[in-house]
């Protein structure tokens, strides 16, 4: 079964993680696949609008165990390579040039909440749960970081960066995660709705715009910053606290520090 779908009607290109079986968590190959399916869409002249959404009752889970236990083997070498790969994903998506929406279904933890805060727009289903969940773990939730910022604010991140408490919907919505919430069964119509708002406009001024965005409001995530979060996250990863984190939860017990 293919990690992702991708299907094109009417000037709407839809990408769908299709791990229903594992909460749509992404590995190595989700990322590249999700990368690659982003670029192609954005360059593709007969897509208007890109829609992400996922199969199942989960948005996304975040990092797949099965990554997470090959990753606490890794050298800070392959950490580094790993980490870049998430932060090229997240800064593909940022830098659609077409407008891209988020449909949230379900709950979006760790880096799906980055995939989330990297899209232009988002709406989501009232039943949906999130959290920064990495400092679980002994991690930081760090190539996500600059998006997940821009989306939220700070003082917020204050708090749910080291907390990793799971927030609501309506906590989403308040922070301006997402700009909409509605019933499960109104997600298709609030979608549909939004993207006709964006057919109304011109697709060389919207490209224009979100780059207008990215020039005033803050500064791009540039090669300087993503190697900068991905040394952060290949150093902690490597860390005693990181492998007693990730060895913990993997073991299903309580980390030392918990104790």
């Amino acid at each position: 079964m293919s990690n992702i779908l991708v299907t094109r009607a009417g000037g709407v290109a839809t990408i769908a993680l299709n791990r229903p079986e594992r909460h749509n968590a992404f590995d190595d190959v989700l990322i590249a696949d999700l990368t690659g399916a982003f670029a192609g869409v954005g360059e593709d002249p007969e897509v208007r609008a890109v829609v992400l959404e996922s199969a199942g009752p989960s948005f996304s889970a975040g990092a797949d165990l099965g990554w997470m236990k090959r990753m606490a083997g890794y050298s800070h070498e392959e950490n580094l390579r790993d980490a870049m790969a998430l932060a090229a994903l997240m800064q593909t998506i940022d830098r659609c040039p077409k407008p891209t929406l988020a449909v949230v279904q379900g709950a979006a933890y760790g880096g799906g909440v980055g995939l989330i805060a990297a899209c232009d727009i988002a709406v989501a289903s009232d039943a949906a749960v999130f959290s920064l969940s990495e400092v679980k773990l002994g991690l930081i939730p760090a190539v996500i970081s600059p998006y997940v910022i821009a989306a939220m604010g700070e003082r917020a991140c204050r708090r749910y960066f080291l907390t990793a408490e799971r927030f609501t919907a309506a906590e989403a919505h308040r922070l301006g995660l997402v700009h909409e919430i509605v019933a499960a069964d109104g997600l298709a119509g609030a979608r549909d709705r939004i993207l006709k708002r964006l057919f109304e406009c011109g697709p060389a001024a919207q490209a224009a715009a979100k780059d207008l965005i990215a020039a005033v409001a803050r500064r791009p995530t540039d090669e300087a910053v993503m190697a900068d979060t991905a040394r952060r996250i290949a150093a902690v990863r490597a860390s005693d606290e990181g492998r007693e984190g990730v060895g913990a939860f993997l073991e299903k017990r309580d980390p030392k520090w918990r104790s």
